[in-house]
């Protein structure tokens, strides 16, 4: 019987297979990480329209355009994976592909925490003040930080697959059979 904590068996798959899985994998976490930044920024994009805009005081419309800046730096790179698949089609490099996309992602959710971590910011400002404006930004990044980064990484270890970014012992190759997701 598998261990349902421990490693996956190693997959009986090619390495085109493999890059093959990789790409629609994190395009379904794109998909999910896309819908809520498009919830938010549409929020953002909002706000300025509202009649207690103008009650906002000078840092809180920089935290607000900070907000912005990064909700739209997030949206880029969240969806630049795909211009990326357009320009590469058909050129027999979706490994470099995965990786650059990978790449591309991490930094698009990092924006994205950023964000949350801004708006948080930015209603407790609005709401409570500047105190409560800090301890809602401390407390997201704390949180963001934990969920997002250090758990994950902790749970590689437990894993006992410390070898990169994106590589667990299924994506080890079998041997004999070159390995091209690095």
């Amino acid at each position: 019987m598998l261990d349902p904590n421990g490693p996956e068996p190693e997959r009986d798959e090619t390495p085109a297979e493999r890059s093959d899985r990789n790409w629609n994998e994190l395009l379904q976490e794109l998909r999910v990480t896309q819908t809520g930044l498009q919830i938010l920024s549409g929020f953002l994009l909002a706000i300025p329209f509202q009649a207690r805009f103008s009650d906002l005081d000078p840092v809180m419309v920089g935290v607000y355009l900070a907000a912005v800046g990064f909700a739209t730096l997030a949206t880029i790179l969240v969806v630049a994976p795909v211009p990326l698949h357009r320009s590469l089609f058909r050129q027999h490099v979706k490994h470099r592909l995965v990786d650059t996309a990978d790449a591309i992602a991490k930094a698009g959710i990092a924006a994205l925490a950023v964000t949350v971590v801004l708006v948080a910011a930015l209603v407790f400002g609005f709401v409570a003040g500047p105190t409560a404006a800090v301890l809602a930004a401390a407390a997201s990044t704390v949180a963001f930080t934990g969920g997002w980064l250090v758990l994950p990484l902790t749970r590689r270890r437990w894993n006992g697959t410390d070898a990169g970014p994106h590589r667990s012992t299924a994506d080890t190759p079998k041997e004999g059979r070159p390995h091209e997701d690095r």
